[in-house]
C-alpha cells in the first residue's frame, strides 16, 4: 500500500505549478478543466514518482494555515544536509518566507520550514 498522491486547494494554479517545477523538478501534466464546476488542476510529479495535485475552484476561499486540526505541510527530502541549507538558502534569497531552520528538531530530523506562494508550509528534510 501507498500515498498515491495528496491534493491541495489553490487560488493562483499556474504561480503554484510553476513554484513546484522550478524549486522541487516537478513535471506538470496538463491542465484538466472542468468548465461545469468551475474546476482546474495540475498533477505534478516528483522524480521520486510522488504526486501533488494542485487544484483551483472559483468558490473555494482560502483559508489561513495554523494552528488548526487537519493536514499541517509537506516534507520534501532533498536528500543531504547540504541540500536543505541550499535550498533553503536558494528560497529566501528568492523572498519566500523562512519559518525555521536549518536546524536539528527535537525528534532528530534535519530541516528547515519555508512558505510556499501562497503560505503553505514545506519542510525541507535530509
Amino acid at each position: 500500500m501507498r500515498i498515491e498522491h495528496v491534493a491541495i486547494w489553490v487560488n493562483d494554479l499556474e504561480a503554484m505549478r510553476e513554484f513546484y517545477e522550478a524549486y522541487f523538478n516537478c513535471k506538470s501534466n496538463d491542465k484538466y478543466h472542468n468548465t461545469a464546476k468551475k474546476f482546474e488542476s495540475y498533477f505534478l510529479t516528483f522524480d521520486s514518482g510522488a504526486r501533488l495535485e494542485i487544484m483551483r475552484k472559483s468558490d473555494i476561499d482560502k483559508k489561513k494555515q495554523g494552528d488548526m486540526v487537519g493536514w499541517a505541510h509537506i516534507a520534501i527530502s532533498l536528500g543531504s544536509r547540504e541540500s536543505v541549507d541550499q535550498m533553503t538558502t536558494k528560497l529566501k534569497n528568492d523572498n519566500y518566507s523562512l519559518i525555521s531552520g536549518p536546524r536539528i528538531t527535537g525528534d532528530g530530523y534535519y530541516e528547515s520550514v519555508i512558505e510556499d506562494p501562497e503560505g503553505n508550509l514545506i519542510e525541507l528534510t535530509v
